[in-house]
């Protein structure tokens, strides 16, 4: 059942690109985050009350955390869904898996005090290539936009996968502090909608369009149905297979995604580009199986 979560999710994300990329005609990217961090408030809000989960916590540093390199991962996102072929946004932005094995590998080295007691940690090979590989295939992406004049947004989707990576990190982290999703999800919807009334001051704010503005409902809709599907997906995989099912699975995305830009927006991207988003996904996939081997079970992944 988790991996029909993911792929609902994964759906539900690729139908929120669409909205964006239609309302970004009309709206910024500050605007975009505000209007989705309030829906999905009132909409978590809403499911909170009817599942009886108190809205209180005991760790309000790490949901401002989350809630801060989380919208810094939506904006970056929103824009670059508003200035790239939509498929092209959407892979950048599921890089965050390649960008956490990066940080695996980086950490374990940083870490690392050279003495005769500590040996040099294992260099994890496969690793470091599954990396290398990852950003060779961004690169391969991001050669028709720079014909295109669209490197500047191909940096800031690429930004937006890191962000996320961290961002991913840090729910975790509140997993296993015991923090219930819908918690979570709701501390991010108030630090979106906060983020993007601060940003829209800064900005400004666009002309009403009238109908096209519609657009920003089903946004908020497929945005707070896509991350509860997903947080359900993880909190569903009982094993650790289970969890490798369903993180890989979320690459379904970029298959929908994918389809969305051929049939509605009629984007047309060279060979090279589309060898870049298969490498991008078989990268991170790699990179999800070698993270699950070499790290530590906790407590938490064990129920």
């Amino acid at each position: 059942m988790q991996a029909l979560w993911m792929v609902l999710g994964a759906f539900l994300f690729a139908s929120m690109g669409v909205c964006i990329k239609l309302a970004s005609a009309h709206f910024n990217a500050a605007e975009l985050v505000f209007y989705r961090g309030l829906i999905g408030l009132v909409l978590t809000w809403l499911l909170a009350r009817s599942q009886q989960v108190a809205l209180t916590t005991r760790y309000p540093g790490m949901h401002a955390w989350r809630s801060l390199i989380g919208v810094s991962a939506l904006g970056a996102w929103f824009y670059a869904i508003g200035q790239l072929p939509l498929a092209t946004a959407m892979t950048l932005n599921y890089m965050s898996s390649v960008w956490i094995a990066a940080f695996f590998v980086g950490g374990a080295l940083l870490a690392w005090r050279p003495s005769a007691a500590t040996p040099r940690p294992a260099l994890q090979g496969p690793l470091v290539l599954t990396v290398l590989a990852g950003f060779a295939g961004v690169v391969m992406m991001l050669r028709p936009s720079l014909d295109q004049n669209q490197m500047f947004a191909g940096l800031v989707g690429l930004l937006s996968g890191m962000a996320s990576a961290f961002a991913y990190m840090q729910v975790v982290a509140l997993s296993r502090v015991g923090e219930p999703e819908t918690r979570t999800v709701f501390f991010f919807a108030v630090g979106s909608a906060v983020a993007g009334a601060a940003a829209m001051l800064v900005v400004g704010v666009s002309a009403w369009p009238g109908l096209p503005g519609l657009w920003l409902l089903p946004l908020g809709l497929f945005a707070t149905g896509g991350q509860l599907c997903m947080t359900r997906a993880y909190a569903s995989a009982k094993t650790q297979r289970g969890t490798l099912v369903v993180a890989n699975l979320q690459y379904s995305g970029i298959v929908f995604a994918s389809i969305y830009s051929l049939a509605l927006f009629g984007d047309r991207l060279p060979l090279i580009a589309w060898a870049g988003m298969a490498l991008i996904v078989a990268s991170g996939i790699t990179a999800t199986v070698l993270r699950a081997r070499t790290a530590p079970r906790t407590p938490a992944e064990e129920h």
